[in-house]
């Protein structure tokens, strides 16, 4: 039996006001949508790093239609909210919406466009550019850690993808 390589996050700044994630799966990228779309899937996964849960999950996955999460704190009840509008919907390839966080801790709203490739039989690749309203915020943004919570998150997604898929 070959033992499996691991997928790592990239992170790239492709320009001034820009961050590019991209991380693959094991998984096609049809379900790989549904685990972006799925209310009851996301709080499965997208949770960041350890000791936070998500009471508050709805998404409307269609153009126009809204979403919103809530992350809390299992330790002392710290809140912190997503929201937004999705601009673009096509399923399977790409989902394009908004984003502010409640309260702004990110300079108002940015764009974020995640598209899901499947780069081989059973592999998907997500690439997610999010487009902030200036250079210092997307520093900010990248300075926050943002790439290991969502590191944590992917790992959570393979074994959701797994489970899911079985």
């Amino acid at each position: 039996m070959t033992a499996r390589t691991p997928f790592t996050t990239q992170v790239t700044t492709p320009s001034d006001r820009e961050i590019t994630v991209t991380r693959s799966v094991r998984a096609p990228r049809e379900l790989v949508w549904r685990a972006y779309t799925d209310p009851a899937l996301i709080p499965r996964w997208m949770l960041g790093p350890p000791g936070w849960s998500m009471p508050v999950c709805e998404i409307d996955a269609r153009v126009g239609g809204a979403y919103r999460y809530l992350w809390r704190s299992d330790a002392d009840g710290t809140e912190f909210g997503l929201a937004g509008v999705h601009r673009e919907v096509d399923f399977p390839g790409q989902l394009v919406a908004t984003q502010a966080f409640e309260p702004d801790m990110m300079g108002g709203e940015s764009l974020v466009s995640s598209d899901f490739n499947e780069t081989a039989a059973g592999v998907t690749t997500i690439v997610t550019t999010i487009l902030y309203a200036s250079q210092e915020i997307r520093d900010a943004a990248a300075a926050s850690g943002m790439a290991d919570g969502m590191e944590a998150g992917y790992q959570r997604l393979e074994g959701l993808l797994a489970d899911v898929a079985a």
